[in-house]
């Protein structure tokens, strides 16, 4: 797997050991109240709160925090009022760079953003300058060692999957986004466990990457997840998985 999805994945998995576990909850909570803020507490019929329930299950965030967040949500509990944006620019080489952010306070996390941009050798773009390069897809990430290629294909197309890819070392299951649940499912009836799963933004192409470009741009999208106010960030990089990999350790 090359490019954005294989940063993501080896991120998801960390994320889970490492120090960065404090900001993963924080970022997880945010999307828990505005979820249950905006569709209610019951993540059986809300299924934007649901796929932030499972996420926080799969970082092994404790039921009282997650409780806690709906509950801020709801309203039974005092919260800050959330607002939802998204930032466009470009990073070095000229990869294109998504952010969503969740704040409730937006010049501070305009400013902080930029700056991350400025300092990390790229530029924040104007509203629309790279959004249209990107797609919402539902994405499943699955390690070639853990489950059977053929099986996992004919499951995943069995439930109305969009495309899969296979590379070297994993298989890419990508969804609509009103898929995503039911293709979910399926893959847990048969308990097969991807290594990453989300709703993310897909390029519609990447930009190769080598060298000094590569680690830079790296380096910035790393400096951008690090930011307590961005939830998530999308590019479309296409870097090598050694640089990736070593990348990831730091």
């Amino acid at each position: 797997m090359s490019g954005h999805s294989k940063w993501s994945t080896i991120k998801h998995k960390k994320a889970k050991t490492d120090a960065q576990r404090g900001k993963v909850f924080t970022k997880i909570a945010k999307e828990i109240t505005t979820a249950a803020k905006i569709g209610g507490g019951d993540p059986n019929g809300n299924p934007r709160l649901r796929l932030a329930v499972d996420k926080a299950r799969q970082a092994n965030m404790p039921n009282d925090n997650v409780e806690r967040a709906i509950k801020k949500g709801t309203g039974e509990l005092e919260g800050m009022t959330m607002e939802e944006l998204s930032y466009e620019g470009y990073g070095p080489g000229g990869v294109a760079v998504l952010v969503d952010v969740m704040t409730d306070n937006k010049n501070r996390t305009l400013s902080e953003v930029r700056t991350i941009f400025t300092k990390g050798g790229g530029n924040l773009g104007s509203a629309g300058c790279v959004g249209w390069l990107f797609k919402k897809k539902g994405l499943f990430a699955f390690e070639k060692t853990s489950v059977s290629e053929e099986k996992l294909t004919n499951i995943a197309v069995e439930a109305g999957a969009e495309d899969i890819s296979s590379e070297e070392n994993t298989i890419e299951v990508f969804t609509k986004p009103e898929d995503f649940e039911k293709v979910g499912d399926a893959f847990k009836k048969a308990k097969i466990e991807p290594a990453n799963s989300e709703i993310t933004m897909i390029p519609s192409n990447t930009v190769k990457l080598t060298g000094e470009d590569a680690h830079k741009v790296l380096a910035l999208v790393s400096a951008l997840e690090d930011n307590d106010d961005v939830q998530a960030v999308h590019a479309n990089f296409d870097i090598p998985d050694e640089i990736i990999n070593e990348e990831a350790e730091k």
